[in-house]
């Protein structure tokens, strides 16, 4: 029977796991999916991460800001940018801030690729079933907001 008790320590570390288990496939498969759809979008893994911050953000960034705030490397970011640039998915602005970091702003075809995209996933996930329910998405989401909270940085990531 499910208990609504908080679980011990020794308890709740197993459980969690059983949930990284689950994230690392669902993750691949979504990426896949993403690479997949990449011709059609010219949209990778990578690129399409940026224009989501952007889009999130609704305002332009710099790179070390998109890379803080995905977790990612300053170097991959820019590599990221680079390509959307390539694309015209970005384009680059002064930044009044900081005359060497540019600001990084969705261009109208990044937003429409990001849109393309997310619609697409937004139709796959809709089909999961299961009778989900609000509450369950957001018991989920609350757990995984959890998870992230208590897994510090690893110290290979303070050179963003």
């Amino acid at each position: 029977m499910v208990g609504n008790s908080p679980l011990p320590p020794d308890e709740l570390g197993p459980r969690l796991a059983e949930v990284y288990a689950v994230l690392g496939p669902l993750y691949r498969r979504v990426a896949r999916l993403v690479e997949r759809d990449s011709p059609r979008d010219g949209l990778s893994i990578g690129v399409r991460a940026v224009l989501e911050r952007l889009e999130l953000a609704g305002t332009a960034e710099t790179v070390p800001q998109i890379a803080r705030t995905l977790e990612l490397s300053r170097q991959f970011v820019q590599r990221m940018v680079n390509d959307a640039l390539e694309q015209d998915f970005v384009a680059l602005k002064p930044n009044p801030a900081h005359r060497r970091s540019s600001l990084v702003e969705l261009t109208d075809a990044g937003r429409a690729a990001i849109n393309a995209l997310q619609r697409r996933e937004h139709e796959t996930m809709g089909r999961v079933g299961g009778d989900l329910t609000e509450a369950d998405i957001d018991t989920t989401l609350r757990v995984l907001r959890h998870m992230l909270a208590a897994i510090p940085e690893s110290d290979g990531e303070k050179d963003r």
